[in-house]
């Protein structure tokens, strides 16, 4: 059996390379886009990078029944995925990056960056597959707290560290940089030999029927499980719509690259780190349910003081930089608590047998509200103003609280 302490050093590694290059996409390069004029509209657009996040649950079935049992059934997959990860930042760190403006770069810039996504999509099946045989239920808080507080540090690296960095080393050097990283957290699962996951024939065989419709048929097999799934489409909903246009306000209110990447991004991040620890506490001792509505509600409040943040800045009124930092470093902490308590249910609705494939349908299905939500939100936020357009989202959030509502009934009644 592995040592609970090496067991959380083992996720945490993993999911801080997989939060490397996802901090780049979601943090970094909005941020970079803006600053070099690209309308909100186009940013949005970006969004398309994160599509493999989404569509994973397509092959994930294949993670769960095709494996390499003398190297270990998921291990065999995340060193590939994670030494392929390292190729394609050392390629991008060779990137001639000012050359964006030409058509027939910025194309394979984004073939590039796709090929990224893909392979720490890959990466994220097996670990999470891994988690779920690895974690007992008792260990299933810290270990998604230490999955959260790696998959936050890489949000720090890949996001605001990288734009410090930019302002005072080369593109190759960062990306150089970027790639060693993800090569030392490849040490622990490197020497991590004991995986021995347990297996059911009959259900790997089946997972190569897999089909969207088997899935929706078992999470509406009961009525808990119905109202599980509409939490797990709602969820996202508020954060898929307010998340892209938050960094680009940032810009717009005058925020440079070290300002945004430091006090911003990693500063965030910290925070983010700090409510993750607190939620892993907290879910020793309160409902998993009462923390996810608990948490909900502030960050309802955190997206209520982003509206009104942008209602001051169209005001053309002088907002201190030190409320904006707070502002964002609260909203980070808040959804980090919520991703963490969330995770946790994640894990308990997944079947051992399917570990892979139940947790990664599931996050998909946020992953896809969210991401689907990404590529509008900068039309919605060009036409209706930032203030505007965040208040909207306030009143959209506030109505899928209905849903936790009702799953919360179900779940106590079966517990």
């Amino acid at each position: 059996m592995l040592n609970p302490v090496r067991l959380y050093l083992l996720l945490f590694s993993l999911y801080w390379a997989q939060g490397l290059p996802v901090g780049f996409m979601t943090h970094a390069l909005p941020v970079i886009l803006r600053a070099e004029g690209v309308s909100l509209t186009h940013i949005g657009g970006f969004g398309l990078l994160m599509l493999p996040w989404s569509i994973k649950i397509f092959w994930a079935p294949l993670v769960d029944r095709f494996g390499d049992s003398k190297i270990g059934h998921y291990r065999s997959w995340i060193l590939p995925t994670q030494i392929l990860s390292v190729v394609i930042l050392v390629i991008l760190s060779f990137f001639p990056i000012d050359s964006l403006s030409q058509t027939h770069y910025l194309f394979l810039f984004f073939i590039l960056l796709l090929c990224l996504n893909l392979t720490g999509a890959t990466q994220d099946i097996a670990t999470d597959g891994l988690a779920v045989n690895l974690l007992k239920t008792d260990q299933q808080h810290w270990g998604n707290t230490f999955q959260v507080v790696g998959s936050r540090l890489g949000f720090i690296v890949g996001g605001g560290v990288l734009l410090w960095a930019l302002d005072g080393l080369s593109w190759q050097l960062t990306f150089l940089g970027l790639a060693l990283i993800v090569l030392i957290n490849t040490i622990p699962v490197w020497f991590y030999k004991n995986e021995h996951i347990r297996t059911n024939t009959a259900l790997q065989h089946a997972q190569l029927r897999f089909s969207l419709k088997d899935y929706f048929d078992h999470f509406t097999q009961s009525r808990e499980l119905r109202c599980w799934l509409i939490v797990l489409i709602s969820f996202k909903i508020a954060d898929g719509l307010s998340g892209p246009l938050l960094k680009p306000l940032m810009v717009d209110m005058g925020l440079n690259f070290t300002q945004i990447g430091v006090y911003i991004t990693m500063l965030g991040a910290f925070a983010a780190l700090c409510g993750a620890a607190i939620a892993g506490y907290l879910l020793r001792h309160y409902a998993r349910p009462i923390l996810l509505i608990l948490f909900s509600y502030l960050k309802i409040l955190s997206l209520l003081a982003y509206a009104v943040l942008a209602f001051l800045f169209e005001q053309k009124i002088k907002i201190s930089n030190l409320v904006i930092y707070l502002i964002n470093a609260v909203e980070d902490a808040i959804s980090a608590m919520l991703l963490v308590v969330m995770l946790t249910l994640v894990m308990q609705y997944s079947r051992k047998v399917l570990a892979g494939t139940d947790f990664t349908f599931q996050v998909a299905i946020m992953a896809t509200v969210g991401g689907g939500l990404y590529t509008v939100s900068g039309i919605l936020g060009d036409w209706l103003g930032y203030a505007m357009y965040l208040s909207s989202i306030v009143g959209i959030a506030l109505f899928c609280l209905i849903p936790l509502y009702q799953w919360k009934r179900c779940y106590l009644k079966t517990s």
